[in-house]
């Protein structure tokens, strides 16, 4: 998969947009646990909506994704 756009120097760019000392320690140094990596893919992901880069995300279809248990019960049969 091929990216529309370069990602690669996103933290630094996100440092102009925080003043917090915890999302700068977490920008320089990385995450040290489960937690403060989930936190720091949301501040990916909110470097990629200021940048407008969200709209390259996928979209779930919104019929296919769902289904009712009666369609469960009818696919058993």
């Amino acid at each position: 998969m091929t990216k529309e756009f370069d990602d690669t120097n996103w933290k630094q760019e996100y440092r102009g947009y925080t003043s917090s000392k915890f999302e700068w320690k977490l920008l320089e140094e990385g995450a040290r646990s489960y937690m403060q990596g989930i936190y720091l893919g949301s501040l990916y992901s909110r470097w990629k909506k200021i940048k407008g880069y969200d709209k390259y995300d996928p979209k779930p279809n919104e019929g296919q994704m769902q289904s009712s248990f009666l369609d469960f019960e009818n696919r058993l049969k």
